[in-house]
């Protein structure tokens, strides 16, 4: 006798959708926020566009799709874009950066130390901080676990790697 197990799953009181076990893919997204309705949000089901600006259009293409190794899409008198693991880098055209002292564009990444040592064959060079005890290849170890590491683009824009555990 062939019997299908039904699991239908409620969040927050509201019934989202079921699991019919043996189905090939779930035929429902689970929404973790909320808007103010109590519904789910649009943008908690949409992929995010990720911004930074150059003044160096050549230059930054080159670092982006070179050393970085991302894919390029395309280039407007606007912007360059590039495609990062599915969601949209948007590197903005200005005629001048203004780079702030915090990280502007960062990556998850599986094995940092394997991504810290083939960028820098590449020539990334990663920041030192001051009053951080980083290690060797510049990799500092966070109080959650993660280890993190950090550098610039071509326009100083703060770039980082984080492996967490």
């Amino acid at each position: 006798m062939n019997r299908a197990l039904e699991i239908h799953v409620v969040i927050s009181g509201r019934d989202v959708g079921k699991i019919v076990s043996g189905a090939s893919k779930i035929p429902f997204s689970v929404c973790q926020g909320s808007n103010q309705q109590g519904g789910c949000s649009m943008l908690n089901t949409s992929h995010t566009i990720s911004f930074v600006a150059t003044s160096n259009a050549k230059t930054a293409r080159e670092f982006y799709e070179k050393t970085l190794g991302l894919t390029f899409i395309s280039g407007d008198q606007f912007a360059l874009v590039f495609d990062v693991g599915g969601c949209m880098l948007r590197i903005q055209k200005v005629d001048t950066v203004d780079p702030h002292g915090y990280t502007a564009l960062g990556w998850k990444v599986a094995d940092i130390r394997k991504e810290v040592s083939e960028l820098g064959e590449r020539g990334v060079t990663f920041a030192r901080y001051e009053g951080m005890d980083q290690d060797g290849q510049g990799i500092w170890n966070a109080p959650s676990g993660a280890k993190i590491a950090w550098f610039t683009d071509p326009d100083g824009n703060i770039l980082s790697l984080t492996q967490f555990f």
